[in-house]
């Protein structure tokens, strides 16, 4: 297949819209959609009527107002292009008009609100974002939009990034100007964000209720092979598996995807794609659209695609690896250090802007990766720890100190790697090696925040980068406008930063329990689950950054933190009731009659006079594990009946986090310890083995 005719094939992109549009006209979205300019109402017409024409031409009879309300997913109600010409007769045409291009009307009381949206003040608007690809699916137009309520607060995760992006630009054009660079008109954060997930026999995926109804496995005990070889990671990739990612990669394309890499993860069944860099309210939509297209494209092939962030216990997690960086509309890397990163002041300045937001707003960023199955993932097994700290490598990090003490560095060449093999092409060595137990990492030209989790959209965390590098962005634009020598001034920022922010860095093993020590001595904010960084949205300091660049008010911000208390104690419970049912209606009843044939073994063998020590100690063994089920599913039902649904928010996730999580946590234990000793004939459910082994 030709990767040229495919790609962008879907998308009313710019060789469609050059065909369809007046010049004109197409120029005025284009000033839209790459300038920041305000949208032209006079436009939009003849937009509505073109995007209506190619989208028939495409096979759409639909179109719909594609939104991220603040679920994690995308939504949208689907109207068809149909219109009476003539009710009389009943002659009708397609019509789509530039009302409903424009503007949207979805029932707002529908969705998590956090308290800014009730049944009786249902109303909502969904407002098209022109900077975001149009594109056709499965015979419906979609049209990317914001979504608001009707009193103008947001809704959703893409317009505060929006928001962010507006704020950033003019700070960040005031640093290139006072650096001498004035032909830019717009900057904008770019980001890759790789995509992690697993993929199961469907089969398989259908026979576990706990895979459906939450993602993840609930129960399970460690299979007798899981990573421990290493032999998956870019390993051969399976056949079946191959013609999932050629179909994958090929719809990703005709969307417009700029899907690049593809390989096999650390964990049996695990697998990663990468895209290629994009404007990040770009990247964020089509890092949902790629979720929404992983798990269609698996169904088609008999696969289940699991997005969940610790789907198997004892092996890899799958994270979303958020490579951001800022760039201008011409392409020019903010975070591309150049031969000489010493004298690159627009570098200089902007890992310092970086490792001041890091540090300054270590909490928010912990938030912005805070979910239930994030709390299973981060540590260990790749995933980076809580603890927010910033890679920057010896170099870099040594170049900082030395310019911070008035040092002019001199940095030496990196050499080759010297492989010892006469015919081996030599190899230039980075400035610094790689570190995969660091939350953010710088890795070259971006810094790579490797914490968000596989099911979440990164819209969030890139508000968070986004808004905290403006506020440093616009300090340090004060100090220089004002300043009587650039370059003194510049060393002075450097030096400041890291007299106040170098606590943040830190280049060894995140790991290990001396840093977690040496974390606490620093003071950095040790915010180990979700629960402990849920209520950062509502800190004073942060609820002033996000007001004072326009990104969200008080209002905005409370409410928030009422939907992520809410989706925490609803995404517990609905686990723990699943547990639930697998242990009365699955695992018990099948280890009860394991039991009892056991029982019966052994009478048979006492009948008889023959005594089997073996089988007798088996049998008090799995009996005292289906006491030990029993308790625990008994203690599970008591405590899924307790908090009473009046309680406070804070107050029910307190209690899910101290009473249910552990009561789950004995319930799996005691199971997982019969699975290991059942027969597997006998087991209710497929094991470890069968999901990761089977496909």
């Amino acid at each position: 297949m030709d990767i040229t005719e495919i790609f962008g094939s879907k998308t009313f992109g710019d060789a469609v819209m050059r065909t369809q549009l007046p010049a004109k006209v197409y120029r005025s979205l284009k000033d839209t959609s790459l300038l920041g300019k305000p949208l032209d109402p006079e436009i939009a017409d003849v937009v509505a009527t073109a995007m209506k024409d190619w989208a028939i031409s495409q096979g759409a009879t639909h179109y719909t107002h594609w939104f991220q309300p603040l679920s994690n997913v995308t939504a949208g109600k689907h109207d068809s292009f149909l219109s009476f010409m003539d009710p009389e007769n009943s002659s009708v045409v397609s019509e789509f008009s530039a009302s409903a291009l424009v503007k949207g009307e979805p029932d707002a009381s529908s969705f998590p609100s956090g308290g800014l949206r009730a049944t009786f003040e249902a109303r909502g608007y969904t407002a098209w974002d022109p900077t975001s690809p149009v594109f056709v699916r499965d015979g419906t137009l979609y049209i990317p939009t914001a979504f608001c309520s009707h009193t103008g607060e947001a809704l959703d995760a893409k317009t505060p990034l929006l928001r962010a992006m507006q704020a950033l630009n003019p700070q960040a054009l005031r640093i290139l100007r006072v650096l001498g660079c004035k032909s830019f008109r717009v900057v904008s954060p770019t980001v890759g964000a790789e995509q992690e997930y697993f993929l199961i026999d469907r089969a398989l995926y259908e026979k576990r209720l706990d895979l459906k109804l939450c993602g993840c496995t609930l129960l399970g005990a460690k299979p007798p092979k899981g990573q421990e070889l290493e032999d998956h990671y870019c390993g051969r990739i399976r056949l079946r598996v191959a013609d999932f990612m050629r179909d994958l990669d090929r719809e990703l394309w005709s969307l417009g995807i700029p899907s690049k890499t593809k390989h096999n993860e650390a964990a049996p069944a695990q697998h990663e794609l990468a895209p290629i860099y994009e404007t990040v309210n770009i990247a964020a939509d089509r890092n949902l659209l790629t979720m929404d297209v992983l798990r269609v494209v698996a169904k088609r092939h008999n696969l289940a695609c699991l997005l969940h962030e610790k789907p198997f216990a004892s092996v890899n997690g799958s994270g979303k690896h958020n490579n951001y960086s800022i760039s201008t509309n011409d392409g020019v890397n903010f975070l591309s250090p150049g031969k000489h990163p010493e004298e690159n002041k627009l570098f200089l300045l902007t890992l310092c802007a970086l490792i001041e937001s890091v540090d300054a707003h270590a909490d928010l960023l912990r938030l912005s990766a805070a979910t239930v199955g994030n709390d299973a993932r981060l540590g260990g097994f790749e995933a980076p720890p809580a603890i927010i700290s910033v890679f920057l490598g010896d170099a870099l990090s040594g170049m900082l100190a030395s310019i911070a003490k008035g040092i002019m560095p001199i940095l030496g060449v990196n050499g080759d790697v010297n492989t010892d093999v006469d015919i081996l092409p030599n190899l230039q060595k980075d400035d610094s090696d790689r570190n995969r137990t660091s939350p953010f990492a710088f890795t070259g030209n971006k810094f790579e925040f490797r914490m968000p989790g596989s099911s979440q959209s990164i819209a969030f965390a890139n508000v968070v980068l986004t808004t905290a590098v403006t506020d440093a962005f616009s300090r340090f634009a004060d100090r220089l406008e004002r300043c009587e020598d650039l370059d003194t001034e510049v060393a002075h920022i450097i030096s400041d930063t890291m007299r106040e922010h170098s606590r943040v860095l830190y280049n060894g093993n995140s790991y290990s329990k001396e840093w977690v020590e040496e974390a606490k001595r620093r003071g950095l904010p040790i915010l180990l689950s979700t629960l402990d960084a849920l209520d950062c949205m509502t800190a004073k300091k942060n609820v002033e950054l996000f007001s004072r660049w326009g990104v969200l008010d008080e209002v905005e911000c409370r409410a928030r933190h009422e939907i992520m208390l809410e989706t925490f104690v609803k995404s517990v419970t609905v686990q723990a009731q699943t547990l639930l049912h697998m242990s009365k209606r699955q695992v018990f009843p099948a280890a009860a009659a394991y039991v009892a044939q056991v029982a019966d073994e052994q009478g048979a063998l006492e009948r008889v006079g023959a005594r089997n020590k073996a089988l007798k100690a088996h049998l008090a063994q799995v009996n005292e594990l289906l006491d030990q089920i029993g308790e625990a599913t008994e203690a599970l039902r008591v405590c899924c009946q307790d908090p009473p649904a009046h309680r406070h928010l804070r107050v029910q996730a307190q209690y899910v986090q101290d009473v249910l999580r552990p009561a789950m946590e004995n319930l799996r234990t005691a199971c997982d310890e019969m699975e290991a000793v059942m027969p597997e004939d006998k087991w209710p459910m497929p094991t470890y083995t069968d999901l990761l082994h089977r496909i």
